[in-house]
């Protein structure tokens, strides 16, 4: 009998330049789903799943994309961590790697396109050297090319790093200690749509070619998941009825209010008073109709309003008279007004304001132990550098709870965590762990930025000696295909950013950029554009940093009072166990007695010591005891110890913590003594000594009292004869020949 197949698998496979390969296959797992693709490179497999409502829900005007991923432990052979042993929500890491695929999916579906999405990208199983969010983009694309969903795709995404001066497509978790970019590229056959990452100062033109460089492997992947559509007959997507249009509304909207929008668009006024008085007009022609007819025609009036004329008004006015909303030039950068040490508690604070931007950031160092943790699938350690970032309701004036951390201010935090991190100094640089928050009290376009503006000065406030200072800006840019018209935007406004064909912000130093995240909405972006969108966007950071090197120029000489203070030293490995002791016994009793916290990290076949405390005092006498317990017994240095036991030929004296020597019998007196009951000394006394010997083999320390002690009068040392070499004593030679003894003296032949 023949048996029956019960799946139907169809392959694809992608070549990168090194002869790595990628394979695609669909039709063998979750074959319920809308479209699904097990996309695998070594060991490493991602299951990518899509599945889509039938209809859009009633009154939904925008596009309900839900992109969740999620690495299995199991992928790589781990059992989760916590009570539960199981994966439970998702973490920071992979937040943004959903975010980082929902960014390039989400502009290329319809606009028109109402209905509930949802793509999940699973990882089921892991190589651990091969990084895998680089591959998830693309298994999500995949995923919706073989489904009857409408896109206007496919898209790829790749990861490039530059090393030694060469970019390198989808490098390996070894190689990246040597990366100097390294950036996540999405983008169709025939445009980018999105790129983020972090540099370590590199110039605009080598960030350009990197993006170009992305893009050529990009087109690779998508003609092939193209062909897989196509092969599958997936290459025509389903019918779909989510809007309800009436031209003739369209029409007598534009013709009465456009005008008048125009009108308030180059009013210039401030946020609030621009949104209430579009509010104003939009209630106003409104008025017109029945609560019947409203409740029919609301939703196409506010789509016909805010997109064909609130949205072209404020476009064209750019385009046709480069103004701005706020009455700024193209290349104005807002007001800016910042403040350091705000909060007199804190390590380090400082307010930066950049029109109606606003963020108050602080500094705080804590020691080893407040470091963060990381317990990922595929990646353990710790975070000596933290950024947190809150964006709370009131920051934009809404009334309403807020309801924990939103995955937008995990992705801000990201970035500015990203700009920043190339010039805090860690490990030997600077004992301390550091924790930047920023909170943003008011918000109108490029919180973020300002948030590593503000993170900058705070941290140089704390007197965290940040290698160089990092300012950030968000350009935007508005076009027309039609015209050719374009027009780069430095320092956008919230609305800017919504009605624009580009989000760009960057981050740098004078000698170069250190983060970067841009989102293109528009097809056919030349690099040209991009380039002067780059230089422009070089000229606004130089002239925000001048600002804030006018409220402090570089970090502080020292720490504030209320910082405790940390001291560093580096120990020989073997003593690492002298220095914790038994079951911790010792490194206890120093923290408790001196009352400072101890950590000892073992680096390279030495040990790290960090002694943390509250003041100066507390600090030296930890120290003292810890150098104390490593210190290396010198010959002819004096030590006060303490008489550990008695025995016949002498005493045990414990000259540091841990170090016994021997005080012979011989050496505590120039008296002569038969017995040590004759000397007095006993188990507990403390008395001074002297170093006077190692035993070369045994490494056993010699002491001496006697030699601390005057000399008594007439005393006469006894010279001392050297002990013969073997040799000389009448033993074997090299040759084997036995030597000549010297005769004993025989009294009795005399």
């Amino acid at each position: 009998m023949e048996e029956k197949k019960l799946y139907n698998a169809v392959r694809k496979t992608i070549t990168l330049g090194d002869g790595r390969v990628i394979e695609i296959e669909t039709g063998k797992l979750a074959k319920q789903a809308d479209g699904a693709v097990v996309l695998k490179m070594g060991d490493t497999m991602l299951l990518a799943t899509v599945v889509a409502a039938k209809d859009a829900k009633p009154d939904t005007d925008f596009m309900p994309l839900q992109v969740e991923y999620k690495e299995k432990y199991a992928a790589c052979g781990r059992f989760p961590g916590g009570f539960l042993k199981r994966e439970g929500r998702a973490g920071d890491a992979e937040i943004l790697v959903a975010r980082l695929i929902d960014r390039a999916l989400r502009p290329l579906f319809p606009s028109n396109y109402h209905a509930e999405v949802y793509v999940t990208v699973n990882l089921i199983s892991a190589d651990k050297d091969i990084q895998p969010d680089a591959l998830a983009g693309l298994a999500a694309s995949a995923a919706l090319a073989v489904s009857d969903i409408p896109f206007g795709g496919p898209i790829s995404e790749v990861r490039v790093a530059r090393i030694n001066g060469e970019y390198v497509i989808n490098p390996n978790f070894s190689q990246m200690d040597q990366v100097d970019l390294d950036i996540m590229v999405a983008g169709t056959i025939d445009n980018i749509l999105m790129v983020e990452g972090e540099m370590k100062e590199v110039s605009e033109s080598v960030m350009l070619g990197a993006i170009k460089f992305a893009h050529e492997e990009i087109k690779k992947h998508c003609a092939v998941q193209i062909e897989l559509s196509k092969e599958l007959g997936k290459d025509v997507k389903r019918e779909y009825c989510h809007e309800e249009n009436d031209e003739e509304l369209r029409q007598t909207i534009i013709s009465e209010l456009y005008d008048k929008a125009y009108a308030i668009a180059t009013s210039g006024t401030m946020k609030h008073e621009r949104e209430e008085l579009f509010e104003n007009l939009e209630a106003e022609f409104c008025e017109r109709f029945t609560e019947e007819e409203l409740e029919e025609k609301q939703v196409m009036i506010h789509r016909y309003y805010h997109d064909d004329v609130v949205k072209k008004a404020m476009r064209n006015m750019i385009l046709d008279e480069h103004k701005r909303l706020d009455g700024r030039k193209l290349d104005e950068i807002r007001p800016i007004w910042c403040e350091v040490g705000y909060l007199p508690g804190a390590h380090g604070s400082a307010i930066f304001t950049r029109g109606e931007t606003q963020s108050l950031a602080t500094v705080t160092l804590g020691t080893k132990l407040d470091e963060k943790q990381k317990d990922e699938v595929l990646v353990q350690g710790s975070e000596q550098f933290v950024l947190h970032y809150n964006f709370p309701p009131f920051s934009t004036g809404e009334a309403k709870a807020a309801r924990g951390l939103s995955r937008r201010e995990i992705g801000h935090g990201h970035l500015a965590w990203r700009a920043l991190k190339p010039m805090v100094p860690v490990g030997e640089e600077n004992p301390y762990a550091v924790r930047v928050v920023s909170d943003i009290l008011e918000s109108n376009g490029s919180s973020s930025m300002a948030t590593v503006c503000a993170g900058t000065l705070a941290l140089m406030d704390a007197g965290v000696k940040l290698k160089k200072p990092v300012s950030g800006i968000a350009m935007g840019l508005i076009s027309d295909s039609e015209t050719g018209k374009w027009a780069v935007l430095s320092d956008i406004l919230g609305d800017e950013d919504h009605l624009g064909d580009m989000d760009f912000k960057v981050t740098g130093t004078r000698d170069g950029i250190t983060a970067t995240q841009m989102d293109i909405k528009v097809d056919g972006l030349s690099y040209d554009v991009l380039a002067t969108a780059l230089e422009q966007a070089r000229k606004g950071r130089m002239h925000i940093l001048d600002i804030m090197t006018q409220t402090i120029a570089e970090p502080r000489a020292d720490y504030k009072p209320m910082v405790p203070r940390i001291q560093q030293i580096v120990i020989p490995q073997d003593m690492i166990g002298a220095v914790i002791g038994p079951g911790g016994k010792v490194i206890q009793d120093i923290q408790k007695t001196t009352d400072t916290t101890i950590t000892i990290t073992e680096e390279e076949n030495k040990g790290i010591v960090d002694i943390f405390g509250v003041n100066k005092a507390a600090l030296d006498a930890a120290l003292a005891r810890i150098k104390a317990i490593v210190a290396i017994p010198e010959v002819g240095e004096t030590y006060h110890g303490k008489i550990r036991s008695i025995v016949a030929f002498g005493a045990f004296v414990e000259i540091m913590p841990g170090k016994d020597a021997l005080l012979h019998i011989s050496e505590i007196d120039y008296k002569r003594f038969e017995t040590m009951e004759e000397t007095g000394l006993k188990e507990g006394d403390e008395i001074d000594v002297k170093l006077i010997g190692v035993d070369p083999k045994t490494n056993k320390l010699k002491l001496s009292r006697k030699a601390l002690l005057p000399k008594p009068e007439g005393w006469v040392e006894r010279e001392r004869r050297p002990r013969p070499e073997r040799s000389e004593r009448g033993e074997r030679g090299e040759r084997g020949e036995r030597r000549e003894r010297r005769p004993h003296h025989d009294h009795k032949e005399e």
